[in-house]
């Protein structure tokens, strides 16, 4: 297939109307038998490199009893809103430190700051996602062997973050009653590997056209066993089980 105008004829010259005139040209042809493979190959390469390194990060967390949550969801889901209210709900019942991931700026992490959290900025720049090593230089730095619970808030994406394992012990998906009901069988992957889903911005309900039990049997279709949990960080209502679910992590480990 050419590259340049998407014709399928092999390697000889060829006529196109281009800005209105009809232009005879020559230029190479590549089939999609090879294209193909080519990217197939090159995606293959890099998650292979992060899942080494996420098996490494693995492997440190569990020899330092450190429980890993991934939090991922798209923008605007409230994650920092939800993570403000557990470090100020939790206080010294454990210890619990956040990386929190975006593009550019450190808003979230000195929205946690003020909440009284431990946490780190990560940027990731033109990424959309963080990455195994991105988590890998933190440990012994910033994430040492003292806390029992990391948090790590990724890039606000519903697609990247779920194919790059970090380490986590779990990932944890969040979908705001402000986005579709059908989210989780448009973007399966995440809902599928998530340990937990929390429908979160339950307190909008009367003010929207958004149905929970029809969001519940979306999730139902790619995860017939995750825990689905409701709540509002805004109104603390339903808050409750998701700090029990933090807790139970935490005594997993000297299980």
């Amino acid at each position: 297939m050419c590259r340049d105008c998407g014709c399928q004829q092999a390697n000889e010259k060829h006529e196109h109307w281009i800005n209105g005139k009809l232009v005879e040209h020559v230029h190479s042809h590549i089939p999609r038998s090879v294209e193909g493979p080519r990217k197939f190959t090159l995606e293959q390469s890099v998650l292979a490199k992060n899942d080494r390194i996420a098996t490494e990060n693995r492997r440190w967390f569990a020899q330092n009893g450190i429980r890993v949550l991934n939090l991922i969801s798209a923008p605007g889901s409230g994650k920092t809103l939800l993570l403000e209210k557990t470090v100020k709900r939790f206080g010294d019942d454990f210890k619990m430190v956040i990386l929190t991931g975006d593009q550019e700026h450190d808003f979230d992490a000195n929205r946690l700051k003020r909440a009284g959290a431990q946490v780190l900025q990560l940027n990731t720049a033109s990424s959309c996602h963080l990455d195994a090593s991105m988590i890998e230089r933190e440990l012994g730095h910033f994430v040492r062997p003292e806390p029992q619970l990391l948090i790590i808030e990724n890039v606000g994406n519903l697609v990247c973050p779920a194919a790059f394992d970090l380490g986590e012990s779990l990932k944890v998906a969040l979908l705001s009653s402000t986005e579709g009901e059908d989210k989780p069988s448009k973007y399966p992957l995440l809902f599928h590997e998530a340990g937990l889903i929390v429908l979160t911005k339950m307190d909008l309900l009367p003010h929207l056209d958004w149905n929970p039990e029809l969001c519940e049997e979306h999730i139902r279709r790619v995860n017939a066993s995750a825990p689905i949990l409701r709540l509002s960080a805004r109104t603390e209502e339903g808050l409750d089980p998701w700090l029990d679910f933090l807790r139970n992590q935490v005594t997993e480990l000297s299980i």
